[in-house]
């Protein structure tokens, strides 16, 4: 069941569905939030499944030997193995949700009287100030170039690193 879910709602953008979450749940905070959160939740499951799928069936049986069954088998065995499968959807979901978040405020304007970098640049262009609008971009490419730098490869470091998973 999952797999059919994953396979419809996976590939949809977000963005895509912003029309429609806004006839339901109205212009504004809810409707990006939504967004948002389809944009975090599908990168992140398929990414799991495949980890959870990649788990060698001896640390499994391991763990089984060790007594570990039920919650602590997924907590103490299954999820430490994962976690480089578990990291790689976490940063795809940022790079999704980031995406969606500029988009919507590019396409739907701004829902209170500020709005964010994607409602600065369509200002910007709308007025033909091509310099604003680089400095807009500048502005997101750097947010992500710190996010992935600061948060996903500290991250990376003090766990998938440390447990000789990685280089």
């Amino acid at each position: 069941m999952i797999e059919i879910l994953i396979s419809v709602m996976h590939p949809l953008p977000g963005i895509a569905l912003l029309p429609v979450i806004m006839l339901l749940v109205g212009l504004g905070p809810a409707a990006i939030i939504i967004v948002i959160v389809h944009s975090i939740i599908w990168p992140v499951i398929v990414n799991t499944v495949a980890g959870f799928n990649a788990v060698p069936k001896t640390q499994i049986e391991l763990g089984k030997n060790l007594g570990f069954n039920g919650f602590r088998l997924v907590y103490l065995i299954m999820i430490p193995n994962a976690f480089p499968h578990i990291l790689s959807g976490l940063k795809i979901a940022w790079s999704r949700t980031w995406r969606a978040l500029v988009s919507a405020e590019m396409i739907f304007g701004a829902t209170g009287l500020n709005g964010g970098i994607g409602w600065y640049i369509y200002k910007k262009r709308y007025l033909m100030d091509v310099p604003e609008v680089f400095a807009g971009l500048l502005v997101i490419v750097v947010i992500g170039v710190l996010m992935d730098e600061i948060l996903f490869k500290s991250l990376e470091k003090h766990t998938v690193v440390k447990w000789g998973m990685s280089k």
